[in-house]
């Protein structure tokens, strides 16, 4: 048995036990790393991440030890793990992380630290203040794996000199989407990539009354209400939306609606900004912030953990790495960072009118009813993701092009229902 599996199944036992942060470092065989050892912190280069490296010097004099924070885009990020943690590096101590994306998977490798006795037996960190949603995505087999930095949420973007109000209903967007679209205008503008459409399809889906599996695990898109919702979804880009439309994913479709080509767009409430900025857009003064329109189950938008903190469990500097996720995602600098625009998962600072200051007041109030509302995942929660939303999306695809989704929805259920069955046994571990 390797020094590596006795640290980590000691620190698992000593956390489930309720220990104390000094038990992260108490259990490193590989040599005690001096002070002039940093703690390395890898992270997407995020609004979120150049925040806090702003901040950094406050922490790195509350701990007495140098950090370091290396800032990667999303796919340097994961390759990056990929190589260095099936190595069992240790010069990756506090990790960021999309609990939806990659979780489950670092869970199966033993990549990541419980964190379950930290986080319950701290009273003045307050995990239970943490909205439900993004809370329940950080637990993974019973086992708190990471803790949620950033969230988001979909928001319809809307054109205010084009409509009165906002269509409170998906029924009324629809209406008011056809009624718009013209040679000049598309009524609707919205992601229709295979898979890229799938995370902001999701909340068509929820507010539909469905979801991507069922109760038991099982495939859940060839439903009733599945399928009602990849037919609503299609024919409102194969009818108001822009040509080539299946093509588009985020960085496609939202230029179009900043450039006022469009009259009703829906996507993540992070990208709000493109849209105030004069340099991008040519609507500032005209579009409007909505929640989600309520479907036929009432409006159920996804409110996801779009980005989380978890320790390393090869890092040598675990209690740092623990003390820097107390100081980071705690009730103060949460409800600081919030305030200066960027959404955290505590309940509390939602509640402080303080911290939405930095939002459209349209927009703010739209993010807090969506939270509200909102469901903890925008895709299929499996450890193959990318092979899963390429099979959810297929029937997407068909609905924009005109197709009768109803057929493509019955093969892309059986291909996923056969791709569940695979995928759960890889996750028992």
């Amino acid at each position: 048995m390797s020094d590596i599996q006795l640290n980590r199944r000691a620190f698992g036992r000593l956390l489930a036990a309720g220990a104390g942060a000094a038990a992260l470092s108490a259990c490193g065989s590989r040599g005690t790393p001096g002070p002039d050892t940093p703690l390395r912190i890898s992270a997407i280069n995020h609004v979120w991440s150049q925040a806090v490296r702003q901040r950094l010097p406050e922490f790195e004099e509350t701990i007495g030890r140098r950090v370091s924070m290396q800032l990667l885009t999303a796919d340097q990020l994961a390759s990056s793990y990929n190589v260095k943690l099936n190595a069992s590096a240790t010069d990756i101590d506090v990790m960021m992380v999309r609990a939806l994306q990659e979780q489950l998977l670092f869970a199966r490798n033993g990549w990541l630290a419980d964190l379950t006795g930290l986080v319950e037996g701290d009273a003045a960190f307050d995990w239970a203040d943490f909205q439900e949603a993004p809370r329940d995505r950080s637990i993974t087999r019973g086992k708190v794996l990471s803790v949620p930095v950033v969230t988001e949420r979909p928001a319809l973007y809307y054109r205010k000199d084009l409509v009165s109000s906002p269509p409170a209903t998906l029924d009324a967007l629809r209406e008011e989407a056809f009624r718009l679209t013209s040679r000049d205008l598309f009524g609707y503008v919205g992601r229709g990539q295979r898979s890229g459409a799938v995370t902001q399809w999701s909340s068509f889906l929820y507010s539909f009354g469905g979801d991507f599996t069922t109760a038991d695990g099982g495939s859940g898109i060839g439903s009733p209400e599945a399928v009602a919702a990849y037919r609503f979804y299609g024919e409102l880009l194969d009818r108001a939306g822009p040509p080539g439309a299946t093509n588009m994913s985020l960085e496609q479709a939202m230029p179009i609606f900043a450039q006022g080509k469009a009259a009703f767009y829906i996507d993540a409430d992070a990208i709000y900004s493109n849209f105030l900025d004069p340099t991008i857009s040519t609507v500032r003064e005209q579009v409007g912030f909505a929640p989600f329109p309520a479907g036929p189950a009432g409006s159920k938008p996804h409110n996801i953990p779009s980005w989380s903190v978890g320790i390393n469990a090869f890092s040598l500097l675990r209690d740092d790495a623990w003390r820097f996720i107390q100081w980071i995602s705690g009730p103060r600098m949460v409800t600081e960072l919030q305030a200066a625009g960027i959404p955290g998962a505590r309940a509390s600072a939602w509640a402080d009118p303080a911290t939405l200051a930095a939002f459209p007041a349209e927009l703010a109030e739209s993010m807090r009813i969506n939270a509200a509302n909102g469901i903890g995942h925008d895709r299929p929660e499996v450890i193959q993701v990318g092979r899963a939303r390429d099979i959810v999306g297929r029937p997407l695809v068909a609905g924009i092009i005109g197709q009768d989704v109803a057929p493509v929805a019955a093969e892309a259920h059986a291909e996923f229902a056969d791709f569940l069955v695979r995928d759960n046994r890889q996750q028992e571990f």
